[in-house]
This record gives C-alpha cells, structure tokens and sequence, in this order.
C-alpha cells in the first residue's frame, strides 16, 4: 500500500512473513531512496535495507504493506 511519504517510525508488515518492522531511517544514495528497516521488538537483530519505490506522489515499499492504515499491527 502506497503512502505520500516513507517516514521514521512507521510500521509496515512483511508479506512473506506477516512480521512487523520498523522503519528506523530514510536516505537518498545516488538517485535512489533506501529505508532501513529493523523487526519491531528486536533491536538487535539485523536491519533490512529497502529501496523505495515511487509511482507518482506516492511511495512504497516493495514486499512490504503500510501496517498503520491497513490495521495489521
């Protein structure tokens, strides 16, 4: 599910997994935007960088579902 704009402390679920991460930082690397997401409850854990992907004013990220409006959090 697309959203206007990929923020710090947002919640979106894996697809395959139906686990809850936590988007922890947003960057700009060359002419792509990355997100670095880490499991929700596990700090330790590794983190998941995603490119994310735009359609028009719209961002997402792909394998992923914006768990916030889509109530599955």
């Amino acid at each position: 599910m697309p959203v206007n704009k990929i923020q710090v402390g947002q919640v979106w679920k894996k697809n395959d997994t139906g686990q809850n991460y936590l988007v922890t930082k947003v960057f700009a690397e060359a002419l792509a935007t990355f997100a670095v997401l880490r499991k929700a409850g596990a700090e330790e854990e590794d983190r998941l960088r995603v490119k994310v992907e735009r359609s028009g004013a719209a961002e997402t990220l792909p394998g992923f579902v914006y768990a916030q409006e889509a109530e599955h959090f």
